[in-house]
């Protein structure tokens, strides 16, 4: 079995809020290779709710420092950021990288490290997909496809994924996103910016914390669910959240220690409003100047305070080859009850 070399983590500018790292040794790697064969033969699919409502008993089973490392991040907020490296992943038993998510899904030869990143998520609070991404698969898939390189997601290659909060428009969107390295040979960086970094008068702070913002869907909720059904009850939900956004503020909670939540090619001001227009654009030029660069190899884990930083990627060159950047995503919320209204009927951890 082949373990990851370690992630790199590279500033781009002045930043003081590093990523916290935990490294795995090899028998806290065998530990949690061991925990999550248990997970996937006695809870079924990762993929998919059930396995979730009978794999939190199994958290225990984490090796006790990386139950205790994910633990303190939860609790302790020491970053906005965090990186776990040495989780098993063997090269040639995952496969080449799929051609598209539908074929990634299907296949159950990462199955291994999906239960692995499924107990990690439940070590941070509780999972959760959404009805519009992937067929409503909890564990998602990151990787180019053919004929979207310049789309706005993650499964775009050639254009830059600009800063954003994942799925930033809902009310509902995660706490914690969880980015697990299969494969990246090109060293294709993840973007992070934290807002505890960005530098900004109290103006600016005043009008980003005000209503005075849209953010709407993204196009990749919409555009799965318009092509494959669009007579789901999710696609019109959407499009009323696209044609009536209800404002927010870009900043909120604690003034001297705000959360963000930001996607600025899905934004929009309230009316003309040059003024928060202005406020917005410097908020983006603060968010590149103290930009890191995370390299996510095989085998690391990415986890990105989705309160607290906007992430995005840089652009690529697929080949299509089955040798391409692959990750596994999760998404994580501390707490599942805020958005029960929103779940799909008998399901609590797929939102529509």
């Amino acid at each position: 079995m082949t373990l990851a070399s370690p992630s790199t983590a590279k500033a781009s500018g002045p930043v003081g809020d590093q990523p916290v790292v935990y490294t795995l040794g090899p028998q806290e790697a065998e530990e949690l290779a061991d925990a999550a064969r248990w997970a996937a033969e006695s809870c079924g699919n990762p993929l998919e709710e059930e396995f979730y409502e009978q794999a939190w008993r199994q958290v225990e089973l984490l090796p006790e420092g990386l139950r205790a490392f994910l633990q303190e991040f939860r609790h302790r907020e020491p970053a906005t950021a965090c990186l776990v490296h040495g989780l098993p992943v063997d090269d040639a038993e995952i496969g080449p990288t799929p051609d598209h998510w539908r074929d990634a899904i299907a296949d159950k030869s990462a199955r291994g490290q999906e239960a692995m990143l499924a107990l990690c998520g439940l070590a941070l609070g509780d999972p959760f997909g959404w009805a519009t991404l992937q067929e409503g698969s909890i564990v998602q898939n990151v990787l180019p496809i053919r004929g979207e390189e310049d789309r706005q997601s993650g499964y775009g290659s050639e254009a830059l994924l600009e800063f954003h909060t994942e799925d930033g428009f809902h009310p509902h969107r995660c706490d914690y996103l969880m980015l697990l390295g299969l494969r990246n040979p090109d060293a294709v960086p993840t973007i992070v910016a934290s807002v505890r970094d960005v530098r900004l008068d109290e103006r600016d702070r005043a009008i980003l914390s005000q209503e005075r913002y849209h953010i709407l869907p993204d196009t990749e909720h919409i555009r799965q669910l318009a092509t494959d059904d669009p007579d789901h009850p999710a696609l019109g939900k959407l499009r009323r959240m696209e044609s009536a956004p209800a404002p927010v503020g870009v900043l909120f909670g604690d003034t001297l220690a705000p959360y963000m939540r930001i996607d600025r090619p899905f934004m929009r001001c309230v009316g003309d409003d040059p003024e928060a227009t202005a406020a917005l654009d410097r908020l983006m030029a603060e968010l590149t100047r103290v930009q890191q660069e995370i390299v996510v190899g095989p085998g690391s884990l990415l986890i990105v305070d989705n309160y607290r930083a906007a992430h995005g990627r840089r652009a690529f060159t697929a080949r299509f080859d089955g040798t391409d950047r692959w990750l596994k995503k999760l998404t994580v919320s501390r707490n599942l009850r805020r958005g029960l209204a929103g779940y799909r009927s008998g399901l609590r951890r797929v939102i529509v």
